[in-house]
């Protein structure tokens, strides 16, 4: 191991009880078959993020949702960028480049997919950029609970992953981000962000060396 990745290893790690699990964007206007903003291989990743609730759960450690939503009131960038999220016209044809209310408020693809759906007692930030930090409480409620490292997962790995992982370093939380529990559309760039990640933001581990550590707690 590199001088590198030993301080990473080092100053990143996992701390019990301050440790949250978060997961970006498994909603179904990304995650379901035939939806215009559809991840496929965002499916892939489901066991892996299950595995992770289930032993962050059992551990009772903090487990957060984000859910990117779309309205017309807050007509930002994101809309105009990509027309998908703007309500769809009745009638007309659904699909990638038009709109499709795609993780529209009220509409059910904004909502976390049904095998990872959230607990009552469970955080669900509801955001309006990629960024999971920006513009909402999401900080100050990890902090409520003495927060400090935080396992990261979702998707998309280049775009919500990796933005909400530059708004968490920024906010001073070592951060985690799960291999094999996020993902995006092309292997290419997965590779890349995920080297992006690792030099600069945070490790990048699998799920299985994560729940070997909580299990130690």
């Amino acid at each position: 191991m590199s001088d590198r990745a030993a301080d990473f290893a080092r100053i990143l790690r996992l701390e019990p009880g301050r440790t949250a699990l978060l997961v970006v964007d498994m909603q179904r206007g990304f995650v379901d078959a035939g939806q215009a903003m559809e991840v496929p291989p965002a499916r892939e990743i489901v066991p892996a993020i299950r595995a992770l609730l289930d032993g962050f759960r059992a551990k009772r450690l903090p487990v957060v949702f984000t859910e990117f939503t779309y309205s017309p009131a807050v007509p930002i960038l994101v809309g105009e960028l990509h027309p998908e999220h703007r309500p769809a016209t009745p009638g007309a044809p659904r699909g990638f480049g038009v709109p499709s209310s795609s993780c529209l408020e009220g509409d059910a693809s904004a909502r976390t997919i049904g095998a990872l759906a959230p607990r009552p007692d469970e955080l669900v930030v509801r955001k309006r950029w990629y960024d999971a930090f920006a513009g909402t409480e999401l900080d100050g409620a990890l902090r409520a609970r003495g927060v400090t490292s935080l396992v990261v997962t979702g998707t998309m790995t280049d775009i919500c992953v990796l933005s909400t992982v530059v708004g968490a370093f920024n906010h001073e939380y070592r951060i985690s981000v799960v291999e094999d529990g996020v993902a995006t559309l092309w292997p290419e760039i997965q590779r890349a962000t995920l080297d992006i990640v690792g030099r600069a933001f945070g490790r990048v581990v699998q799920s299985r060396d994560i729940l070997d550590t909580i299990w130690t707690w």
